[in-house]
């Protein structure tokens, strides 16, 4: 599985106060911190409602880059700041994310042909998320035709099903599960496919117990990469086991350490 970290986000105090202080040290301890704990893509986001987002953006993946030699998520709902985040981008970077919203994908799409970008694409349209798996599939199907006229190839997509609060939504937990397979059947070879897995435990109790749970039964599903905590390391034993299991990695008796 593809980890992505999250923790490089403006929605966390104290990564605020790092990004309003211009604190390098504090990002890259934080980025050396997930990379060492098995990230293999760094989610960068600025936080909601930032005048100097676009500047911050390109500080942000800078600072990182200067310490960790990753890939990048570039995380923000406008063009200004994804642009500036992938303008200096020195791997092969992530867009995080577009919808099937036809405006969206239209500034979107091309913007990942140009960077040669992978994208995550949200099965949100302009009517919300839809509550059946038939309907995320339709609009997975949506984003995947939409991408190859524009020229993007498939293997640059993962199709984010768009994990819902078990607090909130209880019976799109178990139909989220259902899309993920549905998803594996809309095209050979299969879409890649994505989760934002932290969603599913908003509001709750116990979270990192769901997060972990949860984690498991959709890598039972086939999903290929999840923007997770790395930092818990009980969740990234799953990961570990899991992957032994579904037989994406030898066995061997050190495996939670290989």
């Amino acid at each position: 599985m593809i980890v992505v970290g999250e923790r490089i986000n403006g929605q966390f105090v104290e990564v605020a106060k790092a990004i309003d202080a211009r604190n390098a040290k504090y990002i890259q301890d934080l980025a050396m911190e997930q990379v060492n704990a098995g990230s293999q893509v760094l989610d960068i986001n600025t936080g909601p409602g930032r005048p100097d987002a676009a500047d911050a953006m390109t500080w942000l993946v800078k600072s990182v880059q200067d310490a960790v030699d990753v890939r990048v998520s570039i995380d923000a709902p406008g063009l200004k700041v994804q642009q500036a985040g992938l303008s200096v981008a020195r791997k092969e970077p992530m867009i995080n994310s577009t919808t099937a919203e036809q405006k969206r994908m239209e500034k979107f799409f091309p913007l990942a042909r140009e960077h040669n970008a992978e994208i995550v694409c949200l099965t949100i349209d302009e009517k919300g998320i839809p509550n059946s798996v038939e309907g995320r599939a339709e609009i997975a199907m949506l984003l995947l035709g939409n991408a190859m006229d524009v020229g993007i190839p498939q293997e640059k997509l993962y199709i984010d099903p768009v994990v819902l609060p078990i607090s909130a939504a209880q019976n799109q937990c178990p139909m989220l599960c259902d899309a993920i397979t549905a998803f594996r059947n809309l095209s050979t070879p299969a879409p890649k496919t994505i989760v934002g897995l932290s969603n599913i435990s908003s509001g709750a109790e116990e979270r990192s117990l769901l997060n972990r749970t949860y984690l498991a039964m959709l890598l039972g599903r086939g999903l290929d990469a999840a923007i997770v905590d790395p930092n818990d390391l009980e969740l990234m034993r799953v990961v570990k086991a899991a992957e032994v299991l579904l037989n994406q990695r030898l066995y061997a008796h050190s495996f939670l350490r290989a």
